[in-house]
């Protein structure tokens, strides 16, 4: 049933004259606006609030943590436009999803759950925190310590039996990437740890900020000049990495380095600024003619589902950055504005005539469609509205959600290993899968032009 509500669906999408989403960069009404048409949109594919349906789960292809990372967007977008329609839909999702041990690690994904899978669901609970977000329930689990519980149990996984640290990409041993310490692991990892610095002054969390940060640094997942890349396999002790970039991982750790920035100062301060222009600087790769995309995969036309939507997080994280770091806004306006405007020229496929595609330099649908392009349309879009907007508060600047410093210390259960062929749809990761990252590696060449779900079937 699902998939022939898809394919009729897109049937639609295909046949639909072409309006496109019209865009005024200058007036707050017409920014809210074209973020409510593309997020109503982007919603359209979620039916986890419907009879019958799983809160918190889009239908296949997309994967478990893409699912979080839409509604991080759409926690973004209440925080921007004040528009609540999705409201009680996010926290629904985000709560029925949290797990047993309210770490976001429930029994329908834990066995092929990665370390990045759990963090964009963790995230997403520390964006909510940070914006207020309408609070649970006295009885649920709340925003800041689901945050802490993910930030809690993956501090516990830092392996030092190899590299010198790092967390590995995946969990648990029997799921293909275990050997893979990747940048989106670590740097989410990274990100999570300077927002709770910021969030509860607890030292600690810094602490684990500068760990990571060096280590990243350290094992050349991040270049003498902040290129960013993909990860390296811990069977060669880090010793190669897999030199491929993707926006999301300059993004992850923009924000997390303009927090640290926030809360230093001094020479530590001035250290976090040029770290912060650096990344910015080496970012450059991801845009054309100010216009963002995804350099590794768009010019071949070969994105898959994960990297359909990588757009959406550099877009949110260096809007984000502003907030705290804001000297940073004189350094990404021109990107954000210019890709906003062409984004809404991408809105304009589909029977709606305001489905979103892929590709922003394209100044037009090229005739793709899905929950990612909706998302990086919508981050990019509502991201101009940063400067109405308060920045992220605190435990002393008016946060309302209640933590717990411990939530998530109980250590992992393993659910063992899957006793049948796993499937696409079983399969989580918001990473390259490891199959092709070693061939690269091994292989010598740094990038490999293929579709990488060839490997999940």
């Amino acid at each position: 049933m699902q998939s022939r509500r898809l394919a009729a669906w897109a049937a639609l999408l295909l046949a639909g004259p072409a309006y496109a989403i019209d865009l005024d960069i200058s007036s707050p009404s017409s920014i809210e606006s074209a973020a409510s048409t593309i997020a109503h949109g982007m919603m359209s594919y979620y039916s986890g609030n419907l009879t019958g349906g799983t809160p918190g789960l889009l239908p296949q292809p997309y994967y478990w943590w893409e699912a979080g990372a839409m509604f991080g967007s759409l926690i973004d977008y209440w925080y921007y436009t004040g528009d609540s329609t999705y409201n009680e839909v996010v926290s629904e999702a985000l709560l029925f999803q949290t797990g047993s041990e309210n770490d976001f690690m429930p029994p329908n994904q834990t066995k092929s759950e990665g370390n990045d899978d759990q963090a964009f669901w963790g995230m997403a609970a520390m964006s909510a925190a940070e914006v207020k977000f309408p609070n649970p329930p006295d009885d649920q689990p709340q925003w800041l310590a689901l945050a802490q519980a993910v930030f809690n149990s993956q501090a516990a996984r830092w392996d030092n039996t190899s590299c010198a640290g790092g967390l590995k990409w995946q969990i648990f041993t029997f799921n293909t990437g275990y050997n893979y310490k990747n940048s989106i692991s670590n740097g989410a990892f990274f990100n999570m740890a300077s927002r709770l610095g910021y969030y509860t002054q607890n030292q600690t969390y810094f602490e684990w900020a500068d760990r990571m940060w060096d280590w990243v640094e350290g094992v050349g997942l991040m270049s003498t000049s902040y290129a960013v890349f993909d990860g390296t396999d811990d069977t060669l002790n880090c010793t190669q990495q897999n030199h491929i970039q993707w926006t999301y991982n300059a993004g992850v750790y923009l924000l997390g380095a303009s927090v640290m920035w926030n809360q230093t100062n001094g020479t530590t301060q001035a250290l976090w600024e040029t770290r912060i222009r650096g990344i910015i600087t080496a970012s450059n790769v991801f845009f054309q003619n100010n216009v963002m995309y995804e350099v590794a995969c768009e010019p071949q036309g070969n994105c898959d589902t994960d990297q359909q939507s990588f757009k959406a997080y550099l877009s949110r994280w260096m809007a984000a950055s502003t907030k705290v770091a804001p000297f940073v806004s004189d350094l990404v306006k021109s990107y954000l504005q210019t890709s906003a405007q062409a984004a809404a020229k991408s809105c304009s496929g589909g029977s709606d005539g305001v489905t979103c595609g892929t590709k922003w330099t394209a100044q037009a649908w090229d005739s793709t469609y899905g929950v990612g392009q909706q998302m990086n349309a919508l981050e990019v879009i509502q991201g101009l509205l940063i400067d109405q907007v308060s920045g992220p508060v605190s435990n002393t600047t008016g946060g309302i959600s209640v933590g717990n410093p411990s939530a998530g210390t109980g250590g992992d259960t393993n659910p063992g290993a899957p006793t049948g062929q796993i499937t696409t749809g079983d399969k989580a990761g918001a990473g390259i899968l490891t199959a092709v990252i070693l061939v690269a590696l091994l292989g010598g060449a740094w990038y490999v032009d293929v579709d990488t779900e060839d490997f999940l079937d």
